[in-house]
């Protein structure tokens, strides 16, 4: 558990907090390409780490954010117009560029012009795999650009989503980062007719208890979930990343000699919108195959055109609908009678309520990652006020994979898994 005053400094990362201090260290991704896919389009509200912004494509092709509120008489810059290489406020005509700068001040005569002094909260923005990165902390201290692996594939071979949870960012993401809750929250019943009991899949689902076990790095952790398999001398493991400050690798399957089975890997970023709003970006890629039309929409998830609106990016299913939940469904085809393993995760996640009372709870030992992932994050928010820098902060992470493969139970699973769990990537452990 954590005391009341420690779960009030990591869940809100507003302006002037010190968890907002440290978040702002770090890329964050804010818009899909697509969003603002053409050179003088339509301006695109952000909400941020509690700021509310506005994103254009200029002129030239790049991407601007800047802060929402036009500085003469705050206006909002959305309803601009986005024109010859700025967003120009349409209640008196003044324009910023993609740097916030004031380029032009029309209502007031030559000797008056007083533009130079104008300038607009912006912050830079970097265009990679898909997906525009915003930085928003000291420019002298910007990071590395997020160059994950998932963006350095072709558009064939990558998919990415996004969908607003309703709940603050770190219950969202321990959800994620619990490991053991899949052989609950996402057991199947009876067999489906695309995927039925095989694989791991069906592992999960027999599989129910297992242990745990983290290694602290540079980058965050690496942690892997060893689950005895009944009536073998094997577990069923699967093994993940959390690199700072809110992401996680996912699981690449391997056949129980060590080849590849599957070669897609998957994770998420929990980016808060504010402390009760969490943009939950999912990423799906591969270093084999294309993607299929069906993998890039996330069927099954929960996160495709037909569960989230993709314009707002809000989710059919809410608390106002109790999340779609069919109870028929529930008693004989699924463990929670809710579609989509995302779905099921917004779900139990929400039903939490905004913001978790973490003094409150009974932690276990299948708990360890997220035990350990809310001393890293307090250790790094006191180390930022101290004027430290946070882990993860540096290029480790470009490369780094989950894996997930049936071993002897007698192996040590991050020993056994390391080599493909780090793919290239320098690290120190």
């Amino acid at each position: 558990m954590l005391s009341v005053a420690d779960n009030e400094a990591i869940t809100r990362i507003g302006p002037g907090t010190p968890m907002g201090a440290l978040m702002r260290r770090y890329w964050q991704p804010v818009l899909l390409s697509r969003e603002v896919e053409k050179p003088d389009g339509d301006p695109i509200r952000i909400r941020i780490l509690g700021e509310d912004l506005v994103a254009f494509r200029d002129t030239s092709g790049h991407v601007g954010v800047i802060a929402e509120w036009c500085p003469h008489r705050l206006t909002s810059m959305f309803l601009g117009r986005n024109e010859e290489n700025g967003l120009r406020c349409v209640y008196h005509g003044w324009k910023f560029d993609v740097n916030g700068a004031c380029v032009d001040m029309p209502n007031e005569v030559e000797e008056y012009d007083f533009r130079a002094k104008v300038k607009m909260v912006s912050y830079p923005t970097v265009e990679i795999g898909g997906i525009i990165w915003m930085y928003m902390g000291p420019a002298e201290l910007r990071p590395p650009d997020p160059k994950f692996e998932f963006t350095q594939q072709p558009d064939s071979h990558r998919g990415a989503s996004k969908v607003i949870e309703a709940c603050n960012w770190l219950q969202a993401m321990e959800g994620g980062l619990d490991s053991v809750h899949s052989s609950f929250l996402h057991r199947k019943l009876v067999p489906s007719a695309n995927d039925g009991f095989d694989g791991f899949d069906g592992l999960r689902a027999i599989a129910t208890s297992g242990k745990l076990s983290v290694e602290t790095t540079d980058y965050g952790y690496r942690y892997a979930a060893a689950r005895p398999i009944p009536g073998a001398d094997e577990n069923y493991v699967r093994s993940y990343h959390f690199v700072m400050p809110h992401i996680q690798i996912r699981a690449a399957q391997l056949n129980n000699d060590g080849s590849w089975l599957k070669f897609k890997i998957a994770g998420h970023h929990w980016v808060p919108i504010d402390d009760e709003h969490t943009m939950v970006w999912n990423w799906l890629y591969s270093l084999d195959d294309p993607l299929t039309q069906d993998e890039k929409e996330e069927r099954g998830f929960g996160n495709g055109p037909k569960d989230i609106n993709q314009v707002t990016f809000k989710p059919e299913g809410n608390r106002s609908n109790d999340w779609l939940i069919d109870r028929e469904q529930q008693r004989k085809a699924s463990f929670t009678g809710i579609i989509g393993v995302n779905a099921q995760d917004r779900a139990v996640q929400e039903a939490m309520g905004p913001i978790v009372d973490r003094s409150q709870e009974h932690l276990g030992q299948t708990d360890k990652a997220i035990i350990t992932l809310r001393k890293m994050l307090l250790t790094a928010m006191r180390s930022v006020q101290d004027g430290g820098t946070p882990p993860g902060n540096d290029e480790v992470y470009y490369s780094l994979r989950g894996i997930e493969q049936v071993l002897p139970g007698d192996a040590v699973p991050l020993e056994a898994l390391a080599d493909k769990m780090f793919a290239r990537a320098g690290h120190k452990l």
